[in-house]
């Protein structure tokens, strides 16, 4: 490693001990033990969804696996809300196994808070305004994930221009700066407006590690900014996506019967479920298979990235560009 491609010290990387304020973002499906472990032993902290296997006992068995793989710290990401009946389960598990640090999304995180500083653990929240910011800052929170526009996922619909920095007028605590960042110059940029550190997510699907299909990272490579959509019809809520066939076909709004029992203070809950486990099983089967039926999750970030890549290198480039726009290179 030369000079130029040294350690990025933040209040984040301190408080974490690592090398690079870099969160290879948990992604739905994509994220794996193999990916998680990679990123974090090359300095950055990797990071997974706890749903992404099957049962609690094999999410278990993945955070064992994850530690015998590497000895740095790593993420779990938690959906809170009651979408997710395993969430209490999985946070039994992360105590167990003292999980390093933990991402909670949707809902109200004061639980999960509690029960990981027990053991010492880190929790971020992701948001994507200031109210939910101070919320979970008043909860306690170690820190949050400023969730843009420009994510992939459930993007938030602040550009990050602002969202950081206005965060930051009234957060005290480290502010990750989150949505189509897939360069080292990018990174800078982020840290320039005041973030602690960024996740990046769209870039590592494209990697060796990825547990997504070749087709789905050759869609991440060809994809422009252009072709990312936020469509309801995965979750209820707004979903950045690659558009394809399927996606045009289907349309990006919820149909008016599902909208209506939406607005049903008694079938709203219901509604919600039945969405979230419809777009779950279609993401899934997308993830591994190719059809006609095409459901990829992706960021605008796709426009900067050209090739599938180890997700060691993926880091060593980041940082690399990072310090040669930091030096003027």
């Amino acid at each position: 490693m030369s000079k130029n491609d040294g350690p990025i010290k933040t209040e984040f990387s301190k408080m974490l001990e690592i090398d690079y304020p870099i969160i290879a973002g948990p992604m739905f499906l994509v994220s794996n033990e193999d990916l998680v472990s990679a990123v974090s032993n090359n300095g950055a902290i990797g990071g997974a969804p706890s749903l992404n296997w099957r049962t609690t006992e094999l999410f278990k068995a993945a955070v064992q696996k994850i530690k015998t793989q590497t000895k740095k710290p790593f993420v779990v990401n938690l959906i809170v809300n009651k979408v997710n009946p395993r969430v209490d389960a999985d946070l039994d598990i992360c105590i167990e196994e003292k999980v390093p640090m933990v991402i909670t999304s949707l809902g109200n995180p004061k639980t999960i808070i509690e029960k990981v500083h027990s053991y010492g653990g880190k929790v971020f929240c992701d948001v994507t305004d200031m109210k939910y910011a101070q919320k979970v800052q008043d909860l306690g929170c170690d820190g949050v994930i400023a969730v843009c526009s420009g994510a992939g996922g459930h993007a938030g619909p602040i550009s990050p221009l602002v969202l950081v920095p206005y965060l930051k007028t009234k957060i005290k605590v480290p502010v990750v700066l989150a949505g189509g960042i897939a360069t080292g110059r990018q990174i800078l940029a982020g840290l320039v407006l005041g973030a602690d550190a960024v996740q990046i997510g769209t870039r590592f699907i494209a990697t060796k590690e990825a547990g997504v299909s070749a087709e789905y990272k050759k869609a991440i490579i060809d994809a422009n900014p252009e072709d990312i959509v936020l469509t309801k019809r995965i979750s209820g809520t707004p979903a950045a996506v690659i558009k394809t066939q399927y996606i045009e076909k289907t349309g990006l709004e919820l149909g008016f019967v599902e909208k209506l029992l939406l607005k049903n203070s008694t079938t709203k809950k219901y509604m919600k479920l039945f969405r979230a486990v419809v777009g779950q099983k279609a993401l899934e089967k997308a993830a591994q298979t190719t059809t006609w039926k095409n459901v990829w999750s992706a960021g605008q970030g796709v426009g900067l990235i050209d090739e599938v890549l180890p997700a060691s290198t993926v880091v060593k480039n980041l940082i690399h560009e990072y310090w040669e726009a930091k030096n003027g290179i």
